[in-house]
């Protein structure tokens, strides 16, 4: 038996977040081949069934060749087990990676050699700040024309205030790639432009071995040496706790479409990335090195198997040994639930979880029992912090084509908003639903998804509402008279919590004003 510590030490639990198009997908599915867990990749180029994306199985997704959901790989490599957390790169589901980086230990940050840093780049790049999570940078379609590299270097050190710390270098760009050198082995890794998806092995050679310029050429290798020594006097030394404590990143180059400098890049984070970390908890922090098993839901999925409207919640675990089974305590009921068929993940693919470590990733199937934020524990009344609900910036009404199957579209937008991606309001005054979501793209989904999963036609129209805040005061008696006040701009959520659904923000900072005991908040911590 895998002793617990032991199993600690051998396991990656981490996110790969980007901006949409700087290659996220086709890396995810690099990563799952070199681990061994797929036996044919490059499928985002291929044809019909094929060019369907491992991590990528919604119809919308397929169609669309974007990724609007979080999904879960499990594979092995090098003796190590990895949990790798594909999430959305569109800005319009950034609620679902917020969320799902409070899982992970470390994360991946792929960026476009032309590109550089982009929009949501930055932003996932700030979630992860705000948690410490350490970067491994991955510069990627370095086969393609390029910016310059100390450019790239540069703004990730202005941009994301952070130190960089070059693991491999090109040499070339584009055309002209050769290869990469391997500062932290004394190796080159060559390229063949002319064999598509070629796996090389590295060569071991100091910089100043006169074989090098025979195999690249001598002018690459002259521009190699200058760039290497200029990197070694410009930039820190790698620094391990620097980098885990989220000050420094490692910085690898390659072509996910091309195989190249992905084993080097996967070997670095089974190398440098950190074992399962503490997680932040009420009323205390719990180790992964604790016998009694904890843990938290940070997603819930509906409809995973259209064949069999399941219901699976993604459970991160943080301490103990589970072993299948086990009853847990769920500390938001007070409930025992009894885990009997807890399963890991390669996307849609499923196998029976016997037993999981601190760090792993689990799907437990249930009926609407488990929510997101929900902590499951061998007793302890835990409650693990910083997974929110967020304030959605568009709003919504319902509009169902059949009246008659109004029973069946309120089961459908509830399964939807019990995954996070959606909010759910319940007008006061009895008017029709309002859904809510972070971006446009949203509803497109919500929509395909009622049509493809519970055969319902619905679209959305515009509501008469700007933005929605949840309400506290210490005193109920102030909310009821705020409610009696504005009756028609009075909503519940989900789980029955006051929100006020302001027409603008005039009538937003017009009711703070007027009601001061009032706290109207944009995020809700899950209850």
């Amino acid at each position: 038996m895998t002793s617990l510590l032991s199993a600690i030490a051998q396991r990656r639990t981490f996110a790969i977040i980007s901006h949409p198009d700087a290659g996220k997908t086709t890396l995810t599915e690099k990563l799952l081949l070199f681990g061994g867990a797929i036996q044919m990749a490059g499928a985002v180029r291929a044809r019909g069934e094929q060019r369907r994306a491992r991590s990528d199985w919604m119809s919308i997704e397929k169609e669309r060749g974007i990724s609007v959901t979080a999904s879960v790989m499990s594979f092995e490599h090098g003796g190590l087990s990895f949990n790798l957390l594909d999430t959305p790169g569109h800005e319009d589901f950034s609620e679902d990676t917020y969320r799902t980086l409070t899982a992970v230990d470390s994360a991946v940050m792929v960026l476009d050699a032309a590109k550089g840093i982009e929009t949501q780049t930055r932003k996932l790049f700030e979630v992860c700040r705000l948690r410490d999570v350490p970067i491994i940078t991955f510069v990627n379609k370095v086969d393609r024309e390029a910016r310059d590299t100390f450019d790239i270097l540069d703004e990730i050190e202005k941009t994301l205030a952070l130190d960089v710390c070059p693991v491999t270098w090109p040499i070339g760009m584009g055309r002209d790639l050769k290869g990469v050198y391997d500062l932290s082995a004394d190796q080159v890794l060559l390229f063949d432009q002319t064999r598509g998806d070629h796996i090389p092995d590295g060569i071991d050679m100091p910089l100043e071995d006169p074989r090098l310029d025979g195999l690249v050429g001598a002018e690459a290798a002259a521009r190699l040496r200058e760039e290497i020594e200029l990197v070694r006097g410009a930039c820190p030394a790698f620094d391990l706790d620097s980098y885990r404590a989220g000050h420094l990143t490692p910085v690898f180059f390659g072509s996910a479409l091309r195989n190249f400098g992905v084993r080097e890049l996967l070997n670095g984070i089974g190398r440098l990335a950190p074992p399962p970390r503490p997680q932040p908890a009420s009323p205390r922090a719990v180790d992964p090195a604790e016998d009694k098993v904890s843990g938290f839901v940070f997603k819930v999925q509906a409809n995973m198997d259209p064949n069999h409207r399941d219901r699976i919640a993604f459970f991160r675990v943080c301490s103990g040994r589970f072993r299948r089974g086990m009853k847990l305590k769920h500390v938001r009921s007070g409930k025992q639930i009894a885990l009997g068929n807890p399963v890991f993940f390669l996307a849609r693919d499923r196998e029976l979880a016997e037993e999981a470590y601190p760090g792993d990733i689990m799907g437990i199937p249930n009926h609407g029992a488990l929510r997101i934020g929900d902590a499951l524990t061998e007793g302890e009344d835990l409650r693990f912090t910083g997974i929110p609900s967020f304030a959605p910036e568009v709003l919504r009404r319902v509009r169902l084509d059949d009246p008659m199957k109004a029973k069946q579209l309120r089961k459908a937008l509830e399964d939807l908003a019990e995954e996070g991606v959606s909010q759910l309001f319940k007008p006061l005054n009895g008017a029709t639903w309002i859904v809510g979501v972070v971006g446009m793209l949203q509803f497109d989904v919500i929509a395909n998804r009622i049509e493809s999963e519970y055969n319902l036609k619905a679209g959305f129209e515009d509501a008469p509402y700007d933005t929605a805040r949840w309400i506290h005061a210490d005193d109920p008696a102030d909310i009821k008279a705020f409610t009696e006040a504005n009756l028609s701009a009075m909503a519940e959520d989900r789980d029955g919590a006051p929100v006020f659904l302001a027409r603008n923000g005039w009538t937003l900072n017009r009711a703070q004003q007027d009601y001061p005991k009032l706290r109207f908040s944009a995020t809700r911590e899950q209850p």
